[in-house]
């Protein structure tokens, strides 16, 4: 499918949030698929892969993740400055802020007359973080997380109690959690204490670990696996059509 591209900018408990939307350049309607980038926004990688998912008939929508944190458009450079200040950010937007964009994003995609009520998440990095937390709201379907940093060690802030891994049992929907054994962001203890907890809470998921490191799905870089990419891309797009069409 040929894909069209839409930006807008979507009101939300803590300030508008550009929002980048990508869907199928066909009449629908199609479900959504909040996909959560890692801590540079939306950087060229990340659109081509909302690219991709648009293109297997989804509406896929790209939230800037600290939109509060950095004037509307912000792109962070993959550098050292842009890691510096995407590392910051992280560290400094509750993870309450992030459920209220979830839902903004729920709201949006269902306000739309080219949506179905059927919303996945995914995400890589940290987006894999936040498609794993936005799966504790009850309208996500499903969610597809990629190598998804700080869930096991519940390092982002939040209220006491509310960390995403404490609230795995709260998840309705299905997951696939796809890890790199030799990402040095989660360790094989960090992968087991998210599995077990996955486990003890008799959640719906598949476990997928591979021999690829830290951000191999991002093209045009070092670590960049272009044939587990296309793998991945491909489990994602079967994934997301068995659970939400």
């Amino acid at each position: 499918m040929m894909v069209t591209h839409e930006v807008h900018d979507i009101p939300t408990a803590t300030g508008v949030m550009r929002t980048y939307l990508y869907r199928p350049d066909e009449e629908g309607p199609f479900p959504t698929i909040l996909f959560y980038s890692e801590i540079f926004q939306q950087t060229e990688p990340i659109a081509r892969a909302a690219t991709i998912m648009a293109g297997h008939g989804f509406v896929v929508l790209v939230p800037e993740v600290f939109h509060e944190l950095n004037p509307i458009g912000t792109v962070l450079a993959y550098d050292d400055a842009g890691k510096d200040k995407g590392n910051e950010d992280k560290f400094a937007k509750p993870l309450e802020s992030h459920d209220s964009d979830t839902e903004a994003l729920v709201q949006f995609a269902r306000s739309q007359p080219f949506c179905t009520s059927q919303v996945g998440s995914m995400g890589v990095c940290i987006g894999g973080h936040l498609a794993y937390r936005a799966a504790i709201n009850p309208d996500i379907s499903a969610a597809f997380c990629l190598y998804a940093t700080d869930i096991h060690s519940s390092t982002l802030p939040s209220e006491e109690g509310n960390d995403s891994l404490s609230k795995t049992a709260d998840i309705q929907g299905e997951l696939v959690m796809v890890w790199g054994k030799q990402d040095p962001h989660v360790s094989t203890e960090g992968r087991k204490r998210v599995y077990e907890q996955l486990e003890s809470t008799q959640r719906r998921f598949t476990w997928l670990e591979v021999n690829a490191q830290h951000a191999f799905m991002r093209d045009g870089e070092s670590r960049y696996d272009p044939a587990l990419a296309i793998q991945m891309y491909l489990q994602a797009v079967a994934f997301f059509h068995r659970i939400l069409r």
